[in-house]
């Protein structure tokens, strides 16, 4: 009788996984429509609607650790069920935030989604290299990864199509409505959300049910070695002592910042630059954006066979300083086609100072890339400090403040390397 072959249950599962990859992406990727959308919905500053991020990335940073934690106990696939559940619920929290139409309870509904794409991303990535054979882990790591870009496409375009209004009136406009017109309006703005979110939610939670039915492989199910040591103080010292590490959560948290900023601000800046008639037209550069920004994922990998990744990190983080501050100072048509263009630098900057930051932890690489994961609350952070500047100056001038951020990213990565080899290197105590 013949047997059903032992690759078939990885198969099926590493489709599942990948394809966490492209829901996570069109997720993170809709908040930069719901910056544009709510600013608008509930009449609020820059600084107001940059919350969206904040809330969504401070999600991240609370449950990293808690996400590991998890994992480590109960096994990846228990992890990523969790974190499927915890992103659905969220999504479906759109319906009654909309319905009360209060901008606290969408953040909290954010908030929500956040937390389940903490265990998502810090069940996955690892995940996917147990679902074979150990010789191919990075292709198909790669492979997942490539998936990433593609959801976050989708997601502005979800957005563009289903939850930008084409009514789009100026705010003097808005001023001058009665108020029983600007109530309706304010209404079908709040209800514009729920449809996309309530069948992103259903999807997600079938998603979950799909993910426990399925058989996984032993190793993706079970608790990982040490589930029951806890975290000591000693650990977080010990890698609180490398210099090089912090430069490298440093780093990753100007990167996520900036690259969040940039593209939760890009309609607005391409409405300030260009006459355009609503949020809709200005969302095509978003699109755009995204896809320089995967294509330069492709370029930056066949770069890394020529060029040192530390050395190319410098130059692709240097030239975004550098269109940064041609959209803060020159602005206009010119300015928007150079923040559209920094996307593709964008490209290479996370894997590359995340696998820069932990060379040499040896011991302490879990816990070390734990806080990497922790460090992407820059992306709550940056996006605020960019709405208060806009709100003191103009959107053109809150450019420099991931300007700032891409330089502090050039520095590690030309200094990151001579401050590695002095390190003498020291696992943490098992």
């Amino acid at each position: 009788m013949p047997t059903q072959s032992p690759q078939r249950p990885a198969m099926a599962a590493m489709i599942l996984i990948v394809s966490l990859f492209f829901l996570w992406g069109v997720a993170n990727n809709l908040n930069d429509v719901l910056v544009a959308h709510f600013r608008k919905a509930f009449s609020l500053t820059d600084l107001q609607s940059g919350l969206v991020q904040s809330a969504f990335y401070l999600g991240y940073f609370a449950f990293a650790l808690p996400a590991a934690a998890f994992a480590q106990r109960f096994g990846y696939k228990a992890a990523v069920i969790l974190g499927l559940a915890l992103y659905g619920c969220g999504a479906l929290l759109f319906y009654p935030a909309a319905e009360a139409r209060t901008y606290a309870f969408f953040l909290a509904a954010l908030f929500v989604i956040a937390s389940g794409l903490a265990f998502l991303e810090t069940a996955a990535n690892p995940l996917m290299t147990v679902l074979g054979p150990s010789e191919g882990a990075e292709r198909r790591l790669n492979l997942a990864q490539a998936f990433n870009p593609l959801g976050s496409i989708a997601g502005v375009l979800v957005g563009r199509t289903f939850i930008l209004s084409r009514l789009d009136p100026a705010p003097n406009a808005l001023a001058a409505m009665a108020p029983h017109d600007l109530e309706r309006f304010r209404i079908a703005q709040a209800h514009a959300v729920e449809p996309p979110y309530i069948i992103l939610g259903l999807l997600v939670l079938t998603w979950a049910v799909v993910v426990a039915v399925v058989r996984f492989p032993a190793q993706a199910s079970a608790p990982g070695i040490g589930a029951q040591r806890s975290l000591r103080l000693a650990d977080v010292r010990a890698l609180a002592s490398r210099a090089p590490f912090l430069f490298g959560v440093m780093a990753q948290f100007c990167y996520v910042g900036a690259q969040v900023g940039v593209w939760s601000f890009l309609i607005r800046y391409a409405r300030h630059a260009l006459p355009l008639s609503d949020d809709r037209a200005a969302a095509g550069y978003l699109t755009v954006s995204l896809v320089l920004f995967m294509a330069g994922r492709f370029a930056g990998s066949a770069l890394m066979g020529r060029i040192k990744a530390s050395r190319l990190l410098a130059i692709f983080a240097g030239v975004d300083v550098g269109l940064c501050l041609i959209a803060a100072l020159v602005g206009g048509p010119t300015g928007l086609y150079a923040l559209v263009a920094a996307s593709f630098f964008m490209s290479i900057m996370y894997p590359t100072i995340f696998a820069g930051a932990i060379s040499g932890l040896g011991g302490s690489t879990k816990l070390g890339s734990s806080f990497l994961v922790m460090a992407i609350v820059g992306g709550a952070v940056v996006p605020a400090i960019m709405g208060r500047i806009s709100d003191l100056s103009s959107i053109s001038i809150a450019m420099l403040a991931p300007a700032v951020a891409f330089a502090v990213v050039s520095a590690f990565a030309l200094c990151g390397p001579q401050a590695r080899r002095a390190l003498v290197v020291k696992e943490l105590p098992a």
